[in-house]
């Protein structure tokens, strides 16, 4: 049976800020046991260090830079940088691993630590294990000579502008076009603006003011409303919205249209499709839209899907050999390019699909229809049982019939909650959310609870 991880989730390790573990000694007890873990003998090991643009990310990383250097690895610093960039960074720099300090799309009070091996790759399990391992072990502090030292790279944010820029080749210019970017007060906030205008655009920001408390608040990819408001004011012909760490991002058409992550995908699978490019087929999740799948079917390009999180999607892209992936969210993976998301990355390869084809980013987004969505949660004790109740299992066959192949029943259990997400796609929207509710209240009824 394989061993059960105590601090690591899905992406790293997150939470509020003072409660444990996302705590200053808790931070230092980490640094050190990841410096045990990743210290190579008598050859100085290096560890990158970045953040995004909360406030608590400067407590954070004094933690871990004493308790890294106290286990005699050295340290690279970059400040307030993208958590795709230290993935880059960590491999081009031969790191032997890199440390983001970030809470994604989260607000302010939350904060986190994400890992990256030495090739740009999240930790596997059975590192992750190692470094909980050590956790519970003594803090001890090598011989003074052998002390880690810490250092800046001056040159990170520069490194980076131009490995986003190299991505779309060196003749492509987005001359003539106006794109408004809102980099959600975080970590894309003078990364981001700055790689458009060098290729060339007119370029409108939005939240590049940062100052520790309003990063993602009511700005960034999980609040596009400021960007379609900006688009259809200042009449861009689009915009692009990256949350706080910069590892996704959505779009929004000159109409004020929301671009979301299927969509970007299927916008970016059918410019390589145009330009005969392998790259085998497209990896979603449980929730990716069902108008996605149908519409990479009408192109021929194929379609799988992974339980959701960036991590499944990855593994999944690996074992077929694909290399397009993600999830609606906007975390968006183009592995031949990246290992893995990158917000300004996926952004440019819709804009390639733009300036290529010369159509606006609506007319190549309406090649796919999305299909209407009703999602309601309903509290459970224990929401892993429901699919083994005999009368649920006819309830969703039924709901499966009335959709008759044009659209998807799905049942799943919160990460975070204790919920059952009951979630309902089809071509009506109408019959869609009157489904959801049947098969809701069905579920409640039936494990002696209420929605």
């Amino acid at each position: 049976m394989a061993a059960k991880k105590r601090y690591f989730g899905t992406d790293g390790i997150r939470g509020k800020v003072g409660r444990t573990p996302i705590t200053p000694d808790f931070m230092l007890k980490l640094g050190w046991a990841a410096g045990k873990v990743f210290a190579k003998g008598s050859n100085r090991s290096k560890i990158l260090i970045g953040k995004d643009t909360r406030i608590s990310g400067y407590m954070f990383e004094a933690a871990l830079e004493a308790g890294l250097t106290a286990a005699g690895v050295d340290i690279n610093l970059t400040g307030p940088m993208p958590t795709p960039a230290i993935a880059y960074l960590t491999s081009t720099l031969r790191a032997q691993a890199g440390i983001v300090i970030s809470a994604s799309h989260n607000s302010f009070e939350d904060n986190g630590i994400k890992f990256f091996s030495d090739n740009g790759t999240k930790l596997p399990d059975h590192i992750e294990l190692a470094i909980e391992a050590e956790i519970d072990k003594a803090l001890t502090t090598v011989e003074p000579k052998s002390l880690g030292k810490a250092s800046r790279i001056d040159d990170a944010r520069g490194r980076y502008i131009e490995f986003c820029k190299s991505t779309v080749g060196s003749r492509l210019t987005l001359t003539g076009l106006k794109i408004v970017v809102d980099c959600a007060n975080g970590a894309t906030y003078d990364i981001a603006p700055a790689v458009l205008a060098e290729l060339g655009a007119d370029v409108v920001t939005l939240g590049t003011n940062p100052n520790g408390l309003n990063i993602n608040d009511k700005i960034g990819s999980t609040s596009p409303g400021a960007l379609k408001e900006k688009v259809l004011e200042v009449g861009a012909d689009l915009g692009v919205a990256l949350d706080g760490d910069g590892d996704r991002s959505i779009m929004v058409d000159h109409q004020g249209n929301v671009i979301d992550g299927d969509e970007m995908l299927f916008v970016i699978a059918c410019e390589r499709r145009r330009q005969n490019a392998e790259f085998g087929g497209v990896v979603g999740t449980q929730m990716s839209n069902l108008g996605m799948e149908l519409a990479l079917a009408e192109f021929e390009i194929p379609f799988a899907r992974t339980a959701v999180g960036d991590r499944f999607v990855l593994q999944e892209m690996q074992r077929r050999g694909w290399q397009l992936g993600g999830e609606s969210s906007g975390h968006v993976i183009c592995h031949d390019i990246t290992k893995t998301g990158d917000g300004i990355v996926s952004a440019l390869q819709v804009l390639t699909a733009v300036v290529l084809t010369n159509k606006s980013l609506n007319e190549l987004r309406s090649a796919m229809q999305k299909l209407p969505q009703t999602m309601i949660n309903v509290s459970l004790s224990q929401p892993s049982n429901v699919s083994e109740n005999q009368s649920i299992r006819e309830g969703v066959s039924s709901i499966e019939e009335k959709l008759n192949g044009r659209g998807r029943v799905l049942l799943r259990p919160s990460g975070t909650e204790p919920v059952l997400r009951v979630m309902v796609e089809g071509e009506d929207s109408d019959q869609v959310a009157q489904l959801a509710r049947e098969l809701a209240d069905l579920v409640a009824a039936e494990s002696g609870e209420f929605a």
